[in-house]
Order: C-alpha cells, then sequence, then structure tokens
C-alpha cells in the first residue's frame, strides 16, 4: 500500500497514477510492494527531522526511514516541496519531474541503492532515469 499525506499546501497530482508507477519500478526489480509512506512537508519540517533524527543541521530535500525486510519494500519517505522545487531550477527540469525522482530515489534506498560515493551516485542517478522511463 502506497500512502499519501501533506504537511503543507502541495497536493500531489494524480496519486494512483504515481501509486502504479513506484508499484512497477519496485517490481521490476524483483521486489514486492510493502507499506510505504510519503509524506510531503516545507523545508522547517524536514529540518526538524534532520536535527532531530540524523543529527544534521542543514536543509535536505529527502528523508527516509526505511522497514524493509528482504523483499518486501516498506518505509517513510519525508519530501521537503520547496527544496524540490529550488533543485529543480537548479538543475533545469521541472518540478514535477524533480518530484519524481526524489520519490523514487528513497524506494531505491530501499532496494540496496547508497549514494555516499562518486561511483554510487552514479548508479543512483543511471537507476532513478530508468524509473522515470517507467512513468507512464
Amino acid at each position: 500500500m502506497i500512502q499519501f499525506n501533506y504537511e503543507t499546501k502541495f497536493k500531489l497530482e494524480e496519486e494512483a497514477l504515481h501509486s502504479n508507477w513506484i508499484l512497477r519500478c519496485i517490481n521490476s526489480y524483483g521486489f514486492e510492494l510493502g507499506e510505504l509512506n510519503y509524506v510531503f512537508c516545507d523545508d522547517a519540517y524536514l529540518l526538524k527531522l534532520n536535527v532531530e533524527f540524523l543529527e544534521h543541521d542543514t536543509f535536505t530535500d529527502i528523508i527516509s526511514f526505511d522497514y524493509t525486510m528482504g523483499k518486501l519494500v516498506s518505509g517513510d519517505v519525508f519530501i521537503s516541496v520547496e527544496r524540490v522545487r529550488e533543485n529543480a531550477k537548479e538543475f533545469g527540469v521541472s518540478s514535477r519531474e524533480e518530484i519524481k525522482r526524489v520519490m523514487i530515489h528513497g524506494v531505491l534506498h530501499y532496494m540496496g541503492y547508497k549514494d555516499k560515493s562518486e561511483e554510487q551516485k552514479s548508479i543512483m542517478r543511471s537507476e532513478e532515469d530508468s524509473c522515470i522511463k517507467l512513468f507512464k
């Protein structure tokens, strides 16, 4: 099950379309959907989580809490809509495109992909691109 929650005025358009896309991505990697909870929020909300749980006093676009067990993908994905919009401008892409990238980024972490090293970041970006191509 995928749930979408909002702690800001933002509302994801076509939730069912996004849910089906995320499910297709998960299945394409040989995983199954458990429970995913997306929370769309603002910078202040995510900064508070970042300080409280990760001890990082910095803005970020996403924080994900992984509850995956084996091949059953589950977790809480917190996304700062403000940060995503800023990043979209910086990267020269639409906010919708960047939202998709961030949404699937958290799921890829749950399936074992990392992004600490430059090599890992490159692989992560490639996997994000592959998943975004599955969006219909």
